[in-house]
């Protein structure tokens, strides 16, 4: 076990907004709770609370890796619509005392995933009015209360009368 001092900085800071994890365009993490742990020259981590990461998509490998400052990593791969990303995940269950803050987090690598940060988008946030998108038929009478739409075909003729024009097995007892 080594220590993070000056020659190989450690610090561990709560991120200053919302982060959000998406892996192929779904959302897999999102926490108001992230710690960024900075080491070294390495660029910065996000380690998320467990249980603000859809673990339902997770699976963990007999994989285990050790760093001489933080303790023994294990490894997750993510299953999700189809795709299957080994490894892409890891926690440290048991970090060293100086990095115990991470312990039970999880950190995904940034080539597999795309982060969001900061406050959410203004379509994001904003609720919908039901009235905007669902017409409602309870007035009773079993009616939209919206406007009808206007007709897309012409009303068929009543005197028209359509004829059984080939029907290969006719009266022979199937459909």
């Amino acid at each position: 076990m080594k220590i993070p001092d000056e020659t190989h900085p450690i610090t561990i800071t709560p991120a200053p907004n919302a982060v959000r994890a998406l892996f192929a365009g779904h959302e897999i993490a999102d926490s108001d709770d992230v710690l960024v742990l900075r080491e070294a020259s390495y660029p910065p981590v996000f380690y998320f609370p467990r249980d603000h990461v859809r673990m339902a998509f997770l699976r963990r490998t007999d994989k285990v890796t050790h760093c001489p400052y933080k303790g023994d990593a294990s490894y997750f791969t993510i299953y999700r619509d189809g795709y299957l990303i080994e490894n892409a995940v890891w926690s440290y269950e048991t970090p060293f005392p100086a990095v115990e803050a991470i312990a039970g987090r999880v950190a995904f690598y940034p080539e597999h995933v795309e982060f969001q940060l900061g406050d959410r988008a203004t379509t994001e946030t904003t609720a919908v009015d039901v009235d905007d998108v669902v017409r409602h038929t309870d007035s009773g009478s079993g009616r939209s209360q919206a406007e009808p739409w206007p007709p897309n075909v012409e009303t068929p003729d009543p005197d028209h009368v359509e004829r059984d024009v080939d029907r290969p097995y006719r009266d022979t007892g199937s459909l």
